[in-house]
This record gives C-alpha cells, structure tokens and sequence, in this order.
C-alpha cells in the first residue's frame, strides 16, 4: 500500500519502540519464571513489581490493588463474574448502562442464565448515563454497578466520580471499564470512588495480550483462573514477564505525554469534525461534542452504507471502523447508536475515526477530501437519497 493513514487507534496502537526495547530481554536474555526460588529469576520479579507500582501509582492507590490479566475483557469478566459469585449470600442484582462494551454486556448475558439480574441503564442523546435512573435502579439486592470510564465507539465520558458517590453512599461495589480512558485521562480511583478498574495494553502503545484488573483493599473478590499463587493467589499462571515489562513502559510514556498528546489529538479532533459538518451535508456527530475523548471522532452519514464507507476509505489507504473492533463481522447497527436514539437507517451510516499522536493535519485534510469523494460518490448511488433529493426540490 503506497499511503497509509491509521485512525483506528481505539481498536488497537502499535506498540512503542521503546517498550519493544524494553521487553526484548525478557525473551531470552532474563527468562527465569518469577515464580522460582533462585536469583535468576529475581530480575523477573523485581520487573513485575516497577510495572505494578508504576500503574498503582497512575492510579493513586497501591502496589497490591493491581492485579495483572491477559487484557481488557478478561479484567471485565474477572470483575463480573467473581463479584456476582463472592457476593450472592447479599444478592443477585447488578447494574449496567446499554451502551457498554460487549465484554460487560456478554458476560452480564451469561450471569443472567446463572440466574442474576441485570438492569440495563438507558443513556442520553449523547451517551451520558442518566444518573437519576442509575441511583432509582439501586435495591437492598444490588452488588456491584458497572459503568464504562468512556465509550469506545462516541468517546462520551461518564461522571465517573458522581457514578462512585452513588454507589459509596448505597455500600453498592463499583466497577468501570476503563480500557479507552485509562492513558488519556487522568483517574484517581479513590477520589472517584472506584472500587474495581479494568484496562488494556495494546490501547496505549503497549503489547496486545497484558492488561490489569484494579481491585480495591478488602473487595470480596475471587480467583478467576485457578492453579498456582500468582498474583497474591488470585491470577494463577506463569507470569507473562515481557508483557508486563511492556506494559510498564508504555504506561510510563503515556502518563509524560498525557497532557500534550490529548492537546494534539483534541486540535485534530475538532479541526476535522468542524470541516465535515460545514462541507459534507447531512451528517452528524455522534457523542458529546466536548466531553468526549481527546482521539475520538464519530460521524453519521445519511443515506449511506458504513461497510460501503470504510472499504472505499481503506482503497485509498485509510483505517477507520464503523464501532468497535469486537463486532466488526456484524451487520447489526452499532448497539450504542440506537441506544443514544439514532434510527437504524442512520446509524448504519457510521464511521468512528480515533486520532493518535502520529496523526497530522495533512493527514486529516487528505481523510477530509476522501470522505466528501466517497460520500457524494455513494449517494449517487442511493435512492433513498435520490427521493430525498426530490421531494427537498418540489
């Protein structure tokens, strides 16, 4: 391919030179298991607990709330599964939002056929969880509320801290899905009264297959993989040592850069959606317009077709995706769309462009010029668009 321009930065990031670097040795060089008793694996060892005290302090909380896990969704089943089962004896109930990621929301299936109950917490217009609704939800029976950090299809930020408030005040667990925000915001579990934290690797420039589950002090939660007593007796398995190595790492570079990437990243943002919506007509921006992720961008093209949009995008040489990478071989509209109120007509003409630091203006001006090509060239192609087009002309 002679271009290529990647914004699908929310579906996975290419893993930093640097944590590349890093892990390389942990290959072959300092292979010794952690778990064994002679000095040769004491480099392992003392690796694993610099990557655990680098993300407990991204966090504010310490070394022994951070429990490691081969990525995102096994974090959120983790939570899930081991909260519903630790804490029955209290009840049976959980709460979620309709717009998380299928993670939560195939796991939270499965507790339903074992026999939980789950409550489904509708969203606005532009994917704010209604809080009214969420505390109203609350019974004596209710364990654990899980509610995404921000949304990895619109970026919408939650009120995470008010969401913890709540479900502190009500003696409730509260467990978020922090895998799109965690190395683009800040978070403060205690401040925001975060009980369980989930996140990924390969979403901020680290290696795919490592992620973290963050479990506060005396949460009554389970082992998920059973065997031997890693992870204080609560992972078992060997460790993943390059992993972790890696992950540390591009922890570290993501929390320096933070604050100067999300500035880029949210120039570019709006430079590009502010262009789109002067020069391409009949299209929305799906999410809150400002409280949203810094890389996130996602539009709503009437009268076409999104699986038409991003083969012609990837023709000219441009990654981009219609939802999340986790359902991308469905034909079903995004289930976050309808849930902010989008008809399905609509929301089948979606595309989520996600931003990295690597991006330029060139680059979206390029991506500018393709998508008012592609669009206009697709309703050429529609009737329902020609109709429109009629009837807006009588």
């Amino acid at each position: 391919m002679d271009k290529l321009i990647y914004l699908d930065h929310a579906a996975t990031t290419a893993t930093r030179p640097e944590v590349v670097e890093a892990m390389l040795p942990y290959f072959s060089e300092y292979y010794g298991n952690p778990s064994s008793v002679y000095k040769f694996s004491n480099k392992g060892k003392e690796s694993i607990m610099n990557a655990r005290k680098c993300i407990a302090d991204s966090l504010n909380t310490e070394v022994t709330n951070i429990y490691f896990t081969a990525g995102g969704s096994e974090a959120d089943n983790w939570a899930l599964k081991a909260t519903a089962e630790a804490y029955s004896s209290k009840g049976k109930h959980i709460i979620t939002s309709k717009i998380e990621h299928h993670a939560i929301l195939h796991t939270c299936e499965w507790l339903e056929k074992q026999g939980y109950e789950i409550s489904y917490i509708d969203v606005d217009e532009n994917g704010i969880i209604k809080l009214d609704e969420l505390e109203k939800a609350i019974r004596p029976d209710t364990i654990l509320i899980s509610i995404m950090f921000a949304n990895n299809e619109i970026g919408t930020i939650q009120p995470i801290e008010k969401i913890g408030e709540i479900a502190k005040a009500h003696d409730v667990l509260f467990h978020t899905d922090a895998v799109q925000a965690y190395g683009q915001l800040p978070i403060d579990v205690e401040k925001m009264h975060i009980d369980m934290l989930s996140a990924s690797g390969h979403k901020l420039g680290g290696p795919k297959g490592i992620g973290f589950l963050y479990i506060r002090k005396g949460v009554k939660i389970r082992s998920f993989v059973h065997g031997g007593a890693q992870e204080r007796a609560r992972r078992a398995g060997t460790e993943n040592v390059p992993g972790i190595v890696g992950l540390g790492k591009a922890v570290s570079i993501a929390f320096e850069t933070m604050e100067a990437r999300a500035k880029h990243e949210q120039n570019l943002r709006e430079y590009t959606m502010d262009r789109v919506l002067a020069e391409i007509p009949y299209t929305r921006v799906n999410g809150d317009r400002t409280n949203r992720l810094p890389n996130n961008i996602n539009f709503s093209f009437q009268f076409i077709e999104g699986e038409s949009l991003l083969i012609m995008l990837d023709m000219a040489g441009i990654c981009g995706s219609s939802g999340s990478a986790c359902t991308s071989g469905s034909l079903d509209p995004s289930h976050v769309l309808l849930a902010i109120g989008l008809p399905h007509e609509i929301a089948h003409g979606s595309l989520r462009l996600t931003l990295g630091e690597e991006n330029t203006k060139e680059d979206m001006d390029y991506v500018i010029e393709q998508l008012k090509q592609i669009v206009e060239r697709l309703r050429s192609m529609s009737p329902l668009y020609e109709d429109f087009i009629k009837k807006s002309n009588r």
